[in-house]
């Protein structure tokens, strides 16, 4: 199996609660290896379009306030079958169907601030690391 990048973002609500190391930690010990990284104060414009395919939905605009309200750390990580591997760290999106031991069952606090956002196919993710990496970001 070839390897595969994916985006992550640790969501404003992890950095505030201070959650990027033992979050972090979770990809690692599960043999996701970041190939880039950087925090950073994510513009309106940006959240728009990287949350685009939510547009018109109930939750589109307060998505779009809450991803602009502080910093957020976005990765690529890399490895074999890497976006389901990720996706099983991660959870359901809301924290209330996470398995248990899942990022977003233990650190979430809600259905929107659930500390962390991962592209969900190939496609998705080769769109959205473009969004905030160039390749010579990338390792």
């Amino acid at each position: 199996m070839p390897l595969e990048r994916t985006l992550i973002i640790l969501k404003p609500d992890a950095i505030q609660r201070n959650l990027c190391g033992e979050i972090i930690c979770r990809f690692e010990k599960k043999g996701l290896q970041i190939v880039g990284m950087k925090m950073m104060k994510i513009s309106p414009q940006l959240a728009e379009t990287h949350y685009e395919s939510h547009k018109g939905k109930p939750f589109y605009a307060g998505l779009v306030k809450f991803m602009t309200e502080g910093p957020i750390v976005v990765m690529a990580l890399e490895r074999e079958d890497a976006i389901k591997g990720l996706r099983e760290v991660m959870g359901a999106t809301n924290p209330a169907n996470a398995a248990e031991g899942t990022i977003r069952k233990k650190f979430a606090e809600n259905i929107e601030r659930n500390c962390i956002h991962g592209s969900d196919a190939p496609e998705t993710a080769e769109q959205e690391l473009r969004f905030f990496f160039s390749t010579a970001d990338l390792l």
